[in-house]
């Protein structure tokens, strides 16, 4: 009690705000992928399922209520960038797969096997590592002092390097191998994510100032930021979507997860300089921490469909088996969906 006494005594208040609302985020967002998979279900039984082309669930109220909550979910992760670093918010978003892979064990009765409970463990000491040693937010008066810190060299070589990064992955890669190596798509997501949330992070520091009385709707710097992450955004869904419609999901989400969250990190490293105002021993913990939430969530999808004892290799045999069923692979490409099972 002492520790976290101490150490709710060193966190600022912007920082512990910060630290609410993303964990309200996560909350959110994990129980809106069971509200709506109930409403999925509810809705298929009546009507045409979603996975075969159906729109039935469009009708039924508890798909929407699930919509409403991941919004609200996503509205809260919004704010939290305005008050914590990035350092702090961008790894709890693996909280979400806790309370996900929680709920369903409870609600939908999917087994939460021991190495999901192994998962969800290592989730939460890496989460509580980064929050026990996360850095304090930079205090900013106005959204000219952000505009700052994105036209300092050095970020502005990051942005450089990413922008090249992104065309050449566009233009080169994506009509060659986009449908045969999954990096391409989830690439393009984590380079552009990067300057996204660190547009995100600066748009809300606007808003957060406007709301306190400091007008920051009157600087056109706000205006680019706002420009900024509409752009990121669009592009990013754009081919999130391509490689959630092209590869595994269960593939797809680990690995976007890990690319997504390291370059963020890093952008904020980059812009906010976060780690100036740590000593080395909390900046090793951090990583640490976070290495310790990559493991978690990479057991947590790696093994999400193995139950427990003696059926263990019969369970995986048995996985292996529906997602041939459900997603239509090809056992040349495992990871890749058939072409032959798309809509045009």
């Amino acid at each position: 009690m002492a520790a976290v006494r101490r150490w709710s005594e060193g966190m600022s208040s912007d920082n512990i705000k910060g630290l609410v609302l993303a964990i309200s985020s996560s909350l959110f967002i994990g129980a809106s992928f069971i509200v709506k998979k109930k409403g999925l279900k509810k809705a298929g039984a009546s009507g045409v399922r979603a996975g075969v082309g159906g729109y039935s669930y469009l009708l039924e109220p508890l798909w929407w209520i699930g919509m409403i909550t991941m919004v609200v979910g996503e509205i809260a992760n919004f704010a939290a960038y305005a008050f914590a670093p990035a350092i702090l918010v961008t790894p709890l978003g693996a909280l979400s797969i806790i309370i996900s892979a929680v709920l369903a064990h409870i609600i939908l009765r999917e087994k939460l096997h021991t190495f999901g409970i192994l998962g969800c463990a290592l989730c939460v000491v890496g989460s509580t590592t980064i929050v026990l040693h996360a850095p304090q937010e930079r205090q900013i008066e106005s959204v000219t002092e952000v505009w700052d810190l994105a036209t300092e060299p050095g970020f502005l070589f990051y942005t450089a390097l990413v922008l090249t990064a992104v065309f050449i992955l566009i233009f080169h890669f994506v009509p060659q191998y986009g449908q045969t190596h999954i990096m391409v798509y989830i690439g393009v997501c984590s380079l552009v994510g990067s300057i996204s949330v660190m547009s995100v992070k600066a748009l809300g520091i606007a808003l957060k100032l406007t709301f306190s009385g400091m007008n920051q709707l009157l600087y056109p710097q706000t205006w680019a930021f706002t420009l900024v992450v509409a752009s990121c955004v669009i592009t990013q869904m754009n081919y999130l979507n391509k490689a959630l419609d092209t590869f595994n999901t269960a593939v797809v989400s680990p690995i976007y997860y890990v690319m997504f969250t390291s370059l963020t990190i890093l952008a904020s490293v980059i812009m906010f300089k976060d780690w100036d105002r740590q000593t080395p021993t909390q900046i090793i913990t951090e990583m640490c921490g976070f290495i310790t939430i990559l493991s978690g969530t990479f057991l947590l999808h790696k093994t999400k469909d193995m139950v427990d004892g003696p059926s263990l290799t019969t369970s995986i045999s048995m996985r292996s088996l529906k997602h041939e069923e459900e997603d239509g692979f090809d056992e040349g490409v495992p990871l890749k969906r058939q072409d032959t099972s798309r809509i045009p």
